[in-house]
């Protein structure tokens, strides 16, 4: 199934993929367009663990025919005439009763919010920065060895149920996760050059890392969940246990601030290339949604991937959107009831939502659609786009202090919050392109705050998409795959900015050094001549990413060959603090 961000026609009882594309490339507006993938609806069947094909021979410019007539499912979260045309597109959905809700009563007054102060401390923080922890050791704090060890498991119990002894272990594991990687950042047109002996194309960190029919081999059965016990009501059933697992360990390790960002990012399915399936101005990318909450600099703090109102029933009187917000908060209150504040944009917002956040002690900050405003009463658009730049309007709910603002700038913003309100009134720049110069216009404080922290999912995706895994089989969720390796690196390299203030590196560098740890450290060393020692001899003097770290068994000094419990991450040598230097320089 799939869904895209607005219905194209009302009187087709079911549209196909096919059809919107098309509807798409005529008309002339050059707005992003989204189409959303669900798994399939017998996504616990066998069948979905087969590839469907070969990965080097499938383009994303070219969709598959099953995916192109596929039919197109509406979201829920477009305006009031776009949901009367998605009832249209839903023959079978039967009509809910309306819940009558008491009318609001709106005074012309800023908010008096009552919540509680941030003072919250985040002991957990402090604790990771004494332990002084390198980019692997900050990785492994969310695939930890209970990670690693469960894909393990469950990767040599399918290829058990499939007839084949795989002996997968946790060495040859990581340095799968190694490759998938260092994909990132090193690509090519398939994924077999790696190994092949041609001096254009041939790695030898990859080659003398693990043997490339070892590589498929594994990959090509990598699983997350028994097969045997599937919630069939799930699509993602196939990959549950691992989201569980990944969003318990980012929400352990997260750090403890009071600004959160909530939005959707996009774990695209056919490849790095997906987004030219329309020519140029009108991008359409193909893939799944996934529901994020992140901290304000982009730290992955909680997902879960979007299934549609079929599998997923909004509650409390709720959409699918705020329905999801509430899920995200009641996973931020696991770590304490404290006074967190949550930006979103008008996808989620409505006065429902806000009122539900503000019973739970969450603070909320978001841009709404005026048909969920509840009939406030504020000055009409067509009014306030004729007063000068700067102008605002707002009301607020006597009985639940809910305060809605409608702003104009360059056009009309409609705002709405329980913790921020108007005052103190602040000044912002706006480029004048008829005057050609800056001026100055005012602007309310619950937009300034919000301009300033509703940007972390951006800030993930942006990070994400620098570098992501480009190596990916056929089946249905092994983007998705890759998709959870680069959250986790992203998190990682936040932490790393947190906790290593003085030797800080950036998000490329930190991904090659737990590539290059995770392919030097755990090579297959059990052939003749696989790891030869001019290899290890350049990864010793090539300065770049040795860590010195604790170890708990007592090795000799690789340098002057006394006792020591010290030794470089990277050359795998114990070394003393005092000889470290010196070891690595020529």
């Amino acid at each position: 199934g799939l869904s895209t961000g607005r219905s194209t026609s009302s009187k087709l009882k079911s549209v196909k993929l096919l059809e919107v594309l098309n509807a798409l490339e005529e008309e002339e507006s050059h707005s992003r367009e989204e189409i959303f993938i669900a798994p399939p609806k017998n996504a616990a069947g066998d069948f979905t663990d087969e590839d469907s094909g070969d990965e080097d021979g499938q383009r994303g410019t070219h969709v598959p025919g099953n995916v192109l007539h596929a039919f197109v499912v509406p979201e829920d979260s477009g305006t009031a005439e776009e949901e009367e045309e998605d009832l249209q597109l839903q023959p079978a959905m039967k009509k809910q009763k309306a819940v009558v809700e008491p009318q609001r009563v709106w005074t012309k007054r800023d908010i008096r919010p009552d919540f509680s102060s941030w003072t919250a401390t985040d002991p957990h923080m402090e604790d990771l920065k004494s332990q002084e922890l390198s980019p692997v050791g900050l990785f492994e704090l969310f695939f930890d060895e209970g990670t690693i060890n469960f894909i393990v498991n469950e990767t040599n119990r399918y290829a058990g149920q499939k007839n084949v002894n795989l002996g997968l272990t946790a060495q040859e594991l990581k340095c799968v996760l190694g490759i998938l990687i260092l994909s990132g950042y090193i690509s090519y047109p398939r994924r077999r050059m790696f190994w092949e002996t041609s001096p254009d194309s041939h790695h030898h960190l990859v080659a003398d890392a693990i043997r490339r029919d070892r590589f498929e081999l594994i990959f090509s059965y990598l699983h997350f969940a028994d097969n045997n016990e599937l919630d069939e009501s799930d699509r993602f059933a196939k990959v549950r246990p691992l989201i569980v697992r990944m969003n318990y360990n980012f929400r352990k390790h997260a750090p403890l601030e009071e600004f959160y960002s909530f939005g959707e990012s996009m774990c695209e399915y056919f490849g790095h290339r997906g987004s030219k399936q329309l020519p140029a101005g009108k991008p359409v990318r193909l893939g799944y949604k996934i529901w994020c909450g992140t901290t304000s600099r982009g730290y992955l703090v909680w997902f879960e991937p979007s299934q549609g109102t079929l599998f997923t029933k909004p509650d409390r009187g709720l959409d699918l959107g705020g329905s999801m917000v509430v899920k995200f908060v009641d996973a931020l209150q696991t770590r304490g009831c404290l006074p967190y504040h949550i930006f979103f944009d008008k996808v989620f917002t409505s006065v429902k939502l806000m009122s539900i956040l503000r019973k739970k002690g969450v603070k909320a900050t978001g841009t709404v659609r005026e048909y969920r405003t509840e009939r406030c009463p504020l000055k009409d658009p067509k009014e306030l786009k004729k007063m000068k730049r700067g102008s605002f309007d707002y009301k607020v709910d006597e009985s639940e202090e809910i305060i809605v603002c409608r702003w104009h700038d360059s056009s009309v913003v409609n705002i709405c919050s329980n913790a921020v309100g108007i005052e103190p009134v602040g000044l912002t720049s706006h480029h004048s392109g008829a005057a050609k110069m800056q001026t100055q216009v005012h602007q309310p404080s619950l937009l300034r705050l919000y301009q300033e922290k509703v940007g972390g999912v951006g800030r993930m995706d942006q990070n994400i998409a620098k570098y992501k895994v480009k190596i990916r089989g056929m089946k249905w969720y092994s983007s998705f795959i890759g998709y959870v390796i680069d959250a986790a690196l992203n998190n990682a390299w936040q932490l790393h900015r947190i906790c290593c203030h003085d030797a800080q590196v950036d998000l490329l560098a930190f991904r090659r050094y737990v590539a290059c740890v995770y392919l030097e450290s755990n090579a297959d060393t059990s052939s003749q001549g696989r790891r030869s020692r001019r290899l290890e001899t350049e990864s010793r003097f090539d300065m770049i990413g040795h860590w010195i770290i604790h170890q708990d068994k007592r090795t000799r000094c690789a340098l002057c060959h006394s006792q020591t419990n010290t030794r470089c991450e990277k050359c795998q040598k114990g070394v003393h603090a005092k000889c470290f230097r010196a070891y690595h320089i020529r």
